[in-house]
This record gives C-alpha cells, structure tokens and sequence, in this order.
C-alpha cells in the first residue's frame, strides 16, 4: 500500500485537454507540459514543482481533494456533477486510504476543463518503478 499521495490540479482549456501529445510519457515536452498526463501514476514522472501538496493521513488528502473542486460546482457544466459531488468527496478518503489513485475531471463552463488528482506513491501499486518526485519523501 502506498505511503502517501501527492496532490496535482490543472484548470485549462478543453483545446489543451484534446491534443494528447504533451500528455504522452514518450513527448518531449511530456515533463514540462502541465496537462494531465493520459496515464494517472505518469504524474509522478513530471518534476517536482507539480506536486501541490503530500499527505500520509488519506483523511487529509481528501479534504484538499475538496478544496479544489467545491469553488467550481457552480460552473460544471453537468447538473448531476453538482448533484453528486458530495457523495464523490466523500468516498475519496476511502479509496486513498486503501492506496488507490483518486482522479476527478469535470467539464466547466466556457469549454475549461478541471482535472483534480490524488496519485498514490512509495510504491505506486501499478507503477512501484517509479521513483517519488519529491525528495525526501519514502
């Protein structure tokens, strides 16, 4: 089970979102590039500075999972994403307390995009080859 997740967020055009490119690990602009990468765990290949936060308590991971969708429910642009997603940040504690990765994505208003990830690290259960981005962090 994994020792503790990193957090990563990105809020951008649907445009950006759609050209897979930069979101393939094999892209020379793959590390740079701030959109999400096409496979979760691949967050952990990107550097560092994309980590947003760390935390050990799964509990603590998902109340900053929280933090960074509430302020955009009134814009999703699905009714029943606003509906549910109490319920969704709600099981997040759970699914990362049992060492999985915890991915949401959300359409917004004005063709943005709201992706909101929790990659699980120290081992990656799918992905233990690879190594945390973040130094200091077993």
């Amino acid at each position: 089970m994994a020792s503790h997740h990193h957090g990563y967020t990105w809020l951008g055009s649907g445009f950006d979102l759609h050209r897979d490119g930069p979101r393939r690990d094999v892209h020379p602009g793959f590390a740079t590039a701030p959109v999400p990468p096409l496979e979760v765990a691949q967050w952990l290949l990107k550097p560092a500075s994309f980590v947003q936060g760390t935390w050990t308590d799964p509990q603590e991971a998902a109340r900053w999972f929280g933090l960074q969708v509430r302020p955009h429910a009134e814009v999703f642009v699905s009714r029943a994403e606003r509906e549910n997603l109490d319920a969704r940040i709600e099981a997040v504690g759970d699914r990362a307390a049992g060492g999985e990765d915890v991915v949401g994505g959300w359409w917004l208003t004005g063709q943005r995009f709201l992706s909101v990830s929790l990659v699980a690290c120290s081992p990656h259960r799918l992905r233990p080859s690879y190594a945390c981005p973040v130094s200091g962090v077993v």
